[in-house]
């Protein structure tokens, strides 16, 4: 199930985006454009047009304040969407259409992760690195044709690329742009990822190719993600040294010790420069399980979905926040809302995005604008 590494675990870094002096950008930076990619397989949903209605208010909302790039797998396919997109008075010249095939919709895990450079310099000044994507530890075999869709992504902006050779999703991580990075032990220590790798062969790597000067590892994920933990759905960097953290409030579920290892790991944890976070602590939406209607066509889907308020997605002017029709919804965005001030919070109904394993911020991968 595990791919082979280009280089060992032990390998010696020479020209590697932190030896060049490139950096992750933390998401609230300006962005250039939002990479989606258009869901178009049956199978993959229980309601395709429903998800589809979903991507087409995230994009009307986003490409407002940014650039739109959207993978289509062929030429219909791009009539079809820029017609719907037309019907909704979508502004077209903010929309770049890649006729890149794709299996699945979950850009934030196999596209690239963008890089900036610092200093004067104005050349590269956009780079990418390019993980291994094995399918969330290869349990989904038809999804790792869009371990190629990364590659065409870096080779259509014509940007340097870095050869990771490390099994990554970029769910799995989230940094504040400072050199500090969030993590759980849950998914990048799982043997379905990087068997022969120790936890400091990978931090090594983390730091060479995403610039991470410290992590901090929090334990396991929330019931019913099949990703083993994506730090998305639990913990989020919201400014530099402030943190949001998932929480469970009934001492009964599943989520609840889980959630509250977490939130005593951030509380005890300090970022990069030595200084303590501030931890603000956001509610878990009430277990959310399959519905009926989707009991015939997924008899042996999971007992809870992965329903998070944490999979939000900072956009340059907006902060879109999936929301389930539940009782916690509102107090949510409001949290969220004061969180960002300088940004309109909006809540996306994502039930058919969950019903998938998966939600806003899953879908959505920012490029960073050149400084």
């Amino acid at each position: 199930m595990n791919q082979p590494s280009r280089f060992a675990p032990s390998f010696q870094p020479q020209a590697t985006p932190l030896t060049l002096n490139y950096r992750l950008p933390a998401e609230w930076e300006t962005h250039e454009a939002t990479w989606l990619a258009w869901p178009h397989q049956e199978d993959n949903w229980h309601d395709l047009e429903a998800v589809q209605d979903i991507f087409l208010e995230i994009i009307q909302l986003i490409s407002v304040n940014e650039k739109i790039c959207l993978l289509v797998n062929d030429a219909e396919s791009e009539q079809i969407v820029k017609q719907q997109l037309i019907n909704r008075r979508v502004l077209m010249t903010q929309i770049k259409f890649l006729r890149i095939p794709t299996c699945d919709v979950w850009m934030r895990d196999y596209g690239p992760n963008f890089l900036v450079k610092s200093g004067q310099s104005s050349q590269n000044k956009l780079a990418a690195n390019r993980w291994i994507f094995n399918a969330w530890g290869g349990k989904y075999d038809t999804h790792r044709l869009d371990d190629l869709a990364s590659q065409a992504i870096i080779q259509a902006l014509g940007i340097q690329t870095f050869e990771t050779g490390m099994i990554l999703e970029g769910g799995s991580i989230d940094g504040n742009g400072d050199g500090t990075l969030l993590t759980t032990e849950q998914c990048l220590l799982n043997p379905n990822r990087n068997a022969s790798f120790t936890r400091e062969q990978i931090e090594l790597r983390l730091k060479y190719f995403l610039a991470a000067r410290h992590m901090i590892w929090l334990g396991t994920g929330i019931a019913g993600d099949d990703t083993d933990g994506h730090v998305d759905d639990i913990a989020r960097f919201v400014g530099l040294r402030t943190v949001i953290c998932m929480t469970e409030q009934d001492p009964l579920h599943p989520n609840y010790k889980p959630l509250q290892d977490n939130l005593q790991r951030l509380r005890l944890a300090k970022d990069a420069n030595g200084e303590e976070l501030h931890v603000i602590e956001l509610p878990m939406p009430e277990s959310i399980r399959p519905a009926s209607k989707w009991q015939a066509d997924w008899p042996q889907g999971p007992r809870f979905l992965p329903a998070s308020y944490a999979n939000f997605y900072i956009a340059n002017r907006t902060v879109l926040v999936p929301i389930f029709g539940d009782s916690f919804d509102e107090h949510a965005l409001g949290i969220l809302q004061k969180v960002f001030p300088d940004r309109k919070v909006r809540g996306i109904r994502a039930d058919e995005l969950i019903y998938g394993l998966g939600g806003i911020h899953c879908v959505t991968h920012e490029q960073p604008a050149i400084p």
